[in-house]
């Protein structure tokens, strides 16, 4: 069974990734950290909420960091809407705990220490902030896996980056960093590895003609995020990030390559701010923070994902 405690800025593909591991007989959501990310803290709180009673669990909710550690971040509302479900107006009575989302994850891990995985979905603000408090914090999970960076640079922001890593490079810096000097290995799903799994327009009309609540809820909220993908970046196959990333915590088995390598975050640069930079061919002589995902078995990542719809 997996202890999941999810760090999330909700978000469409943050959602699918959300409800894939609610409807998962080996996994249950203890917890979802929230992050300021593909919008504003208020809304990833409120969109948070919206999930959890959709799911109908009682899954507590922490909100964390509304900025940056350093600079300011970009939001991605271009995408995914103004208030991140795609312009739905979709609310939430549920209110978060009171306990900030760093907080929260300390006390969970150092309650339980071994328990827990860690999934990362959203800007790594929160978990840099904990690891500040705690640097031994790798040490007592049972995994972390994070959907964060492009390991060659083909990424979705400026050039080379990726939106996560993008939003907040210095705590992202911190917790690849934290990772390697506690010599664990970070799974990570990574914006290039996404784009082999694309979902076409075929499938995602599938799941809309499932006709559950959790089906129409992802038909309604990701029509904005359809359109913008259409009309700017000319094509209509989505690549939802956060869904195969859960994949991977539910199913360690649905990897089918991997690599070990020491993942850096460059945190200068015109163009390349945010960018990881992947030492290949292991010349820094730095030891492996990073398992990187390089394929995975993508039948069995969709009907994960439908699985979650039904």
């Amino acid at each position: 069974m997996e202890h999941l405690i999810i760090d999330t800025d909700p978000g469409v593909d943050d959602a699918l990734a959300i409800l894939a591991a609610a409807a998962h007989p080996n996994a249950t959501i203890e917890a979802l950290l929230v992050v300021a990310g593909n919008v504003g803290l208020h809304h990833t709180t409120t969109n948070a909420g919206v999930i959890v009673d959709l799911i109908q669990r009682d899954i507590p909710i922490y909100a964390g960091c509304g900025e940056p550690l350093v600079l300011a971040g970009e939001s991605a509302a271009h995408a995914h809407g103004d208030d991140g479900l795609g312009g739905t107006g979709l609310t939430s009575t549920r209110r978060p705990e009171p306990l900030h989302a760093s907080l929260a994850l300390l006390d969970m891990v150092n309650r339980e220490p071994g328990k827990y995985t860690l999934v990362a979905l959203g800007p790594l603000t929160n978990i840099a902030l904990a690891l500040k408090l705690d640097p031994a914090l790798p040490h007592k999970l049972k995994r972390c896996v994070m959907m964060a960076g492009a390991v060659s640079a083909h990424g979705n922001m400026q050039l080379c980056t990726e939106f996560n890593v993008y939003a907040d490079p210095e705590a992202a810096h911190v917790v690849f960093e934290a990772w390697g000097a506690a010599g664990r290995l970070i799974e990570l799903i990574d914006w290039e590895v996404t784009m082999r799994y694309g979902f076409t327009e075929e499938l995602v009309t599938r799941w809309a003609a499932l006709g559950t609540p959790k089906a129409d809820f992802f038909t309604a909220v990701s029509a904005h995020v359809n359109r913008f993908i259409r009309e700017h970046r000319r094509r209509t196959t989505q690549y939802y990030a956060d869904p195969v990333a859960m994949a991977v915590v539910l199913e360690p088995e649905i990897v089918t390559a991997a690599e070990d390598h020491y993942v850096a975050v460059e945190l200068n640069g015109r163009y390349a701010r945010g960018q990881t930079i992947t030492d290949w061919q292991d010349l820094s002589g730095r030891p492996p923070n990073c398992r990187i995902i390089m394929a995975l078995n993508g039948e069995r990542m969709w009907q994960l994902v439908e699985n979650g719809l039904r």
